[in-house]
C-alpha cells in the first residue's frame, strides 16, 4: 500500500512528523507537499494532488491531508470520484470511517492533534480494514458510487 501525504503550511510540522513515524513503521510513504513551510500556500493545491493519485489507485492506495481545521482538505479531497475523505479527531473516529465507511483519505487537524494522538488515530485508520462482508457498508458505498456518477453525468431521472 502506498500513503500519499500532503499538508499546506499550517500542517507542515505534523505532516513532517507522521511522515517519520511512517517510514519508521516501514510503510511506503510519497509526499507531495509542501516540501517547505510556506506561509502563503493554499491546501487545494496539496489536497486534489494528494486526491488524484488515490483516485486512480482507490482499492489501494491512501491518502493523509494536514491542514488546520482538516476542513477544506477534507472538502477538497471529496470532490474527487472513488475518493473517501473522513475528517478523523479521534481513534474510534479512525476505525469507523475505515470499518463502516472504507475512508481511503484522512484528513487531520493540526490545529486540535498533539502530534501523539495523530499518531494513534493514523495507526488505527491503516491498521483497520474495512467490513466489506456486511452488506449494509457495501450497500451504502454503491449509493455514493451512483451518486457520483450522476453529479458527474447528470441523469433527468431520479432513483
Amino acid at each position: 500500500m502506498v500513503i500519499y501525504i500532503g499538508a499546506d503550511h499550517r500542517g507542515f510540522e505534523l505532516k513532517e512528523n507522521l511522515k517519520s513515524f511512517l517510514k519508521a513503521k516501514g510503510y511506503q510513504v510519497v509526499d507531495l507537499g509542501a516540501e517547505s513551510y510556506d506561509k502563503d500556500d493554499d491546501y487545494p493545491d496539496f489536497a486534489s494532488a494528494v486526491a488524484r493519485k488515490v483516485s486512480l489507485d482507490y482499492e489501494n492506495a491512501r491518502g493523509i491531508l494536514i491542514c488546520a481545521s482538516g476542513v477544506g482538505m477534507d472538502v477538497v479531497a471529496n470532490k474527487f470520484r472513488n475518493v473517501r475523505s473522513a475528517l478523523v479527531l479521534s481513534p474510534d473516529q479512525a476505525f469507523d470511517s475505515r470499518n463502516d465507511d472504507n475512508a481511503n483519505v484522512l484528513a487531520l487537524a493540526a490545529e486540535y492533534l498533539k502530534p501523539e494522538e495523530a499518531e494513534k488515530i493514523v495507526t488505527v485508520w491503516i491498521e483497520t480494514p474495512f467490513a466489506g462482508d456486511e452488506e449494509r457498508f457495501r450497500r451504502r458505498l454503491d449509493k455514493i458510487s451512483r451518486l457520483e456518477l450522476k453529479v458527474t453525468h447528470p441523469v433527468d431521472d431520479e432513483e
